[in-house]
């Protein structure tokens, strides 16, 4: 708590009275500073070894990735993930508690073992004679790491919506959906990406949050700001089925721990309105380690707020992780009607029951292209987004929207006019359990093969890694470079390289002719291999929504 002024309003005169400053400052300074109690000292040895476990990865994982960053290519996704990690006890998973905990089982696992080292912890310390009466210092850097942790990782978070990308303005493919088709948590995230001010200033109190925390004269301010944004956070994914409730409840949890501290004083002061001296204990450091102490600081700070806000702006404005970033024929962009239908050479006309005929097509201004057919789609429930995935990943426009809606990632061969659609909807053709459900790479002939793992033999795996033709490929281009050169990054290069190819998405290969995009006419083989016809014709839709002065991305 930051140093308050002692004054205090007399409640009959309202004058300000100065109360006697140096006594009483130095009296309630030892109180502060007086032998724990028995049960205080055993709290505090739990509360180490709880928040201790919860701030520190858990992961080799994120060691590895650490490890393997180019330091000299930043993407922004390199701080986000040192930023956000995965801590606690996890040896036994949910099998102890089960799925009913909502995810906090972790939590639970974590506490069970602090208790158990806190009790150890005790009976040592008697039997050796060498019991602390208090735990000052080790309170102080106790505090000093949990509010770093919720530092950097809030900011990882903030900068996500000051450049607002977490939660984008809806795709036209979205905003052509019945709202009835879209799942709560899909309905909370675009009621927030339509209004992206407000997006932007949720970015700006929780980096505002996290830069308080970095100096322990405002560490009490930033975790009143942090428990106050977050908690309203985990309310509404308990609301909306957000799936984002034990993340954000892990930054109230860190919060309400820098608190606990101030709450008396807090109350002492605003409530009682008695003369209050807040704790001011820093252990006195060795001019080394002071040192040390500033320079780490320094950089941290540098680092997670000078260059992440670099890197996310670079992130928003031509490689948002939530959308595609590679640009589309710019000529087919738009909304369009179905004029005329055939499968086989054989007309479907227009039917409300027909589940094969498409009803209404949308070509993205990114490489995506959405129609709607009368035939239930399983929902993707994921959040659409992560690491600097290919395009064909990024499916946030597909992500909660049901009602037969399809969305086709497409390599547009412009050259010869032809586009080669995959589904972005993860669901393999005659798939199982042991199918590859990872991030799979089209275009790149990846030389790695897991064998044993899935069910395609090569033969098979080699036909569906080559289904776009060599010329065709050399026309497309390497998507890695699609995009602004000052976002090629180390990161996007590795991850868009060292992915598997032997996918078995469905497919699509279509031909397209039109003068100026008024009208377009599709032809080639749907994704059963059925030969297919359409005329679409473009149509305007005004929608209520003022077009977004901050999309995402270069188009």
């Amino acid at each position: 708590m930051s140093t308050i002024e002692a004054i205090r309003t007399t409640p009959n005169t309202g004058t300000l009275l100065q109360e006697p400053s140096a006594a009483a400052n130095s009296k309630q300074q030892k109180e502060n500073l007086a032998a724990w109690k028995p049960f205080q000292r055993f709290l505090f040895r739990i509360a180490f070894i709880f928040f201790i476990l919860l701030s520190i990865p858990n992961s080799w994982g994120w060691y590895k990735l650490v490890a393997h960053i180019d330091w000299t290519s930043l993407h922004y996704r390199d701080l986000y993930d040192i930023a956000r990690f995965n801590s606690g006890i996890t040896w036994f998973g949910n099998k102890i508690f089960g799925s009913s905990l909502l995810g906090y089982a972790v939590w639970i696992n974590t506490l069970l073992f602090s208790i158990a080292g806190a009790l150890v912890w005790t009976f040592s310390a008697k039997a050796l004679k060498k019991e602390r009466q208090e735990y000052n210092t080790a309170y102080y850097w106790l505090r000093a790491i949990v509010r770093y942790r919720a530092a950097i990782g809030i900011i990882g978070f903030g900068f996500t919506k000051l450049f607002p990308v977490q939660m984008p303005y809806p795709s036209l493919g979205v905003l052509n959906t019945n709202f009835g088709d879209l799942t709560s948590q899909k309905i909370y995230w675009l009621s927030i990406g339509i209004v992206p001010w407000y997006q932007v200033f949720a970015g700006v109190i929780e980096l505002t949050a996290g830069t308080l925390l970095f100096f322990r004269r405002t560490t009490t301010l930033g975790a009143i700001l942090l428990f106050g944004a977050l908690g309203d956070i985990v309310y509404v994914n308990f609301a909306y089925d957000g799936g984002v409730h034990g993340y954000s409840s892990y930054f109230v949890l860190l919060s309400g721990f820098l608190l606990i501290s101030d709450l008396p004083k807090i109350y002492r002061l605003f409530i009682q309105e008695r003369f209050t001296v807040p704790v001011n204990f820093y252990p006195v450091l060795p001019k080394w380690l002071s040192i040390t102490r500033i320079s780490l600081k320094s950089a941290t700070i540098f680092i997670f707020l000078v260059v992440l806000f670099y890197l996310q702006f670079i992130n928003w404005r031509y490689d948002p992780y939530k959308q595609p970033s590679v640009a589309g024929v710019k000529t087919l962009r738009g909304n369009y009607t179905v004029t005329e239908f055939k499968i086989n050479n054989k007309v479907i006309p227009y039917s409300p029951t027909d589940t094969t005929r498409w009803n209404e097509a949308t070509f993205e201004n990114w490489t995506t292209l959405t129609f709607r057919v009368n035939k239930p789609n399983p929902l993707d429930l994921s959040n659409g987004g992560g690491s600097p995935q290919r395009d064909l990943h990024r499916t946030f426009e597909l992500t909660g929207v049901g009602g037969g809606q399809r969305v086709f990632h497409y390599y547009a061969d412009e050259v010869n006019k032809t586009l080669y659609l995959q589904d972005k909807y993860k669901a393999r053709r005659g798939g199982g359990e042991d199918d590859y459900t990872g991030d799979p790479d089209p275009l790149v002939n990846n030389e790695r093969t897991e064998k044993g793992k899935g069910r395609l033999n090569k033969n098979k795996a080699r036909e569906e890694d080559n289904w776009i033709p060599k010329e065709a490929l050399a026309n497309i281009g390497d998507e890695i470079y699609k995009i602004d050169k000052n976002a090629v990054t180390t990161r996007r290069k590795r991850e868009l390289k060292n992915v598997r190819n032997n996918e078995n998405r469905n497919r699509m290969v279509l031909k397209y002719d039109t003068q100026d995009g008024s009208r377009i006419f599709l032809s080639g083989i749907n994704e059963n291999k059925d030969s297919i016809y359409i005329v679409l014709d473009r149509i305007n839709r005004n929608y209520v929504l003022t077009e977004s002065s901050l999309q995402a991305g270069k188009y």
